[in-house]
């Protein structure tokens, strides 16, 4: 008997004057009565929207019927088949604008949770499945992936499926790019990452850390060491600045250096030592997920005022609408219509406010959205002692400097044929941010999904 409610069954989570105090996960999870009552939501449409919806086009109608059915690992077996990283995604894929966004149930009421369900279906199978893991028979070709981010991780992962001796190269410390250094704990535990990770381990991917590819090795040594194809998903971790007077203070970051603070050095932690746990009032500038991250673990560390400073209005902020919500309830303070020209220092060289001019919308932009022009006589002055650069990356510059005939556009992208993500370098694919600039960690799977499959064609 389908459940014809409206709403879906909202996701438990801490109390926002609890949660804005710890770096523990918001969001605590379905339990198994809440994910087969929102799974009965669905209607198992003809033609399945949600599917066409999914950059990596998991079977959404069969994995919510096992769930429907009670049979949870076998909803997490019809995800497998598709997605590398299922409990991943069910954290931090923005569903809202892709399967959600075009599910049935969203034209009278609210979409089916499918990410809530996703969640819901990896999380209990790596609670518990003790079975073993099938490990493909090997073909004997090998493959080498650059970066071991959502991209690379999801490439290697399919090519491994098919037998491939596949090796990721990774420049940091840990296994999973963006996931471990830029997406905070309270969002996405890193013992999920870890877990996610184990479980490519042992269908044969390879993992070499603090491999810088362009200074430790480069692709034409990987070619040299008896690789067939090379996957680039080295990301965008370059990041912008906004070139004004002031950005060279200290106590002036950029978001990637935050919250790489934050996760992989642990700034948390009660013992830690670092310099962002001494701020008070903390200006983030920029309005997308990262910089809700920002500020949110801003909050977290202590500080007594946080601001997401943006240049558009609120309507516009590109964030998903969970994170702002979730932004505003932990007590961040929106200055929207609002851009800094300067930041000013004190007699040590420390951040001490940022000079900031109110802004009004004007006409719409190559974007689509209206842009925003200075209101005149609107100077005023923010009192602050750090400021968090927030306003996009770009992919470094070390690859492709350092690759024979691999062309790339103004911004710094990689350039591929089509969505297979061939480059103009033979053998060479791309994909994730390293060819679309910063982008979203799902789009980066799918990106990594095409190029596998095209490697295998290529090497077949």
């Amino acid at each position: 008997m389908p459940n014809m409610s409206l709403k879906k069954n909202p996701m438990p989570s801490q109390e926002p004057e609890v949660r804005n105090k710890n770096f523990s996960e918001v969001a605590l999870g379905y339990t198994e009565e809440m994910a087969v009552d929102e799974a009965q939501r669905c209607l198992h449409c003809k033609n399945m929207p949600c599917v066409k919806g999914c950059p990596v086009c998991i079977d959404i109608p069969g994995f919510i019927k096992k769930i429907a059915d009670r049979d949870f690992e076998g909803a997490y077996e019809v995800i497998a088949e598709s997605s590398s990283l299922p409990a991943v995604c069910g954290r931090v894929c923005p569903q809202e604008t892709q399967c959600e966004g075009v599910c049935v149930r969203g034209i009278k009421g609210e979409p089916v949770g499918i990410g809530r369900l996703e969640r819901f279906a990896a999380d209990y199978h790596n609670a518990n499945f003790k079975g073993e893991v099938h490990k493909p028979e090997s073909n004997g070709k090998k493959v080498a992936v650059i970066g071991a981010g959502p991209a690379g991780l999801t490439c290697a992962g399919d090519l491994a499926k098919k037998g491939y001796d596949v090796t990721v190269f990774e420049a940091l410390h840990l296994a999973g790019g963006v996931l471990v250094y830029g997406i905070p704990e309270f969002r996405l535990p890193k013992s999920i990452v870890s877990k996610e990770i184990d479980g490519l381990k042992a269908i044969g991917v390879k993992v070499e850390t603090n491999m810088i590819i362009g200074r430790t090795l480069t692709v034409d040594d990987l070619f040299a060491d008896g690789f067939k194809a090379v996957f680039i998903g080295s990301g965008a971790g370059l990041p912008r600045f906004m070139n004004i007077p002031g950005e060279n203070l200290k106590g002036v970051y950029s978001a990637n250096e935050f919250l790489t603070r934050v996760n992989l050095m642990k700034a948390y932690k009660e013992d830690s030592d670092t310099p962002i746990k001494q701020n008070r009032r903390v200006a983030v500038v920029g309005g997308g997920n990262v910089a809700m991250d920002a500020a949110r673990c801003a909050k977290r560390l202590g500080a007594e005022e946080v601001y997401i400073v943006y240049r558009r209005s609120e309507n516009e902020l590109p964030a998903r609408a969970e994170e702002i919500e979730h932004a505003k309830e932990e007590g961040i303070i929106f200055k929207t219509l609002t851009n800094p020209t300067e930041i000013i220092g004190d007699e040590n060289s420390f951040v001490s406010a940022i000079k900031c001019v109110s802004m009004e919308l004007g006409e719409p932009d190559e974007s689509g959205r209206r842009r925003p022009v200075v209101k005149e006589g609107s100077e005023h002055i923010i009192d602050v002692d750090c400021v968090v650069m927030s306003i996009g990356t770009s992919p470094n510059p070390l690859i492709r400097n350092t690759t024979e005939g691999l062309e790339t556009n103004r911004h710094g992208c990689i350039v591929t044929k089509d969505e297979s993500g061939l480059t103009s370098r033979e053998g060479v694919y791309a994909g994730g941010d390293a060819v679309t600039g910063a982008a979203t960690v799902i789009l980066a799977m799918g990106a990594g999904k095409s190029a596998a499959a095209a490697i295998d064609e290529y090497l077949k």
